[in-house]
């Protein structure tokens, strides 16, 4: 008769966390190509399951909606294999999607200033946190409860600020290599 075993860590993942505008996704799609992974954006496959843009899901769900659909994106994404997974940037809140990406994969926090927040999110009218507000307070608000949670669940972190993204996926790649 066999024993049950536990499914072991899927340490061949990669996890990025950190605000939006830190670079996960761009810096991701670099990283699946240095490893030969997937890569895999959760708002991304949010918008193709559902048909609908990130912003219309708060609209009509609230945020409360989204993290629920959010969390189980993640609940599945992460019991694939072998793929560098881009997180949105409150994916963090949620203990549930905490430990799923601490028990499935190497966690990469992917850290920028507030400053490098708002430059790089500047233009962009598709985040629903940033419409119709004082970005820096909203970034400062968001950064003072979340960042404390970004380094807790991190195996690596990584500093973005006014680096390009293939120097900071190399730098990810060496750091994972050694782990």
């Amino acid at each position: 008769m066999l024993a049950y075993l536990p499914a072991m860590p899927m340490m061949n993942n990669i996890f990025l966390i950190g605000p939006m505008g830190a670079g996960k996704s761009t810096i991701g799609r670099h990283l699946a190509t240095l490893f030969k992974k997937d890569f895999v954006d959760v708002d991304q496959e949010l918008v193709k399951r559902t048909g609908a843009d990130i912003s219309l899901i708060f609209d009509v769900e609230g945020e409360s909606g989204f993290r629920k659909r959010e969390s189980a994106m993640i609940k599945e994404l992460t019991g694939r294999d072998n793929i560098v997974l881009a997180t949105g940037g409150g994916a963090i809140l949620a203990e549930e999607n905490r430990k799923l990406l601490r028990s499935r994969g190497y966690v990469v926090y992917l850290q920028a200033d507030i400053d490098t927040l708002l430059e790089r999110t500047q233009k962009d009218k598709s985040r629903p946190l940033l419409q119709n507000v004082d970005r820096r307070k909203t970034f400062e608000e968001m950064m003072a409860f979340r960042e404390p949670l970004y380094i807790q669940e991190s195996d690596i972190i990584i500093r973005t600020d006014q680096r390009p993204p293939a120097t900071v996926a190399k730098e990810v790649a060496e750091k994972i290599s050694r782990v």
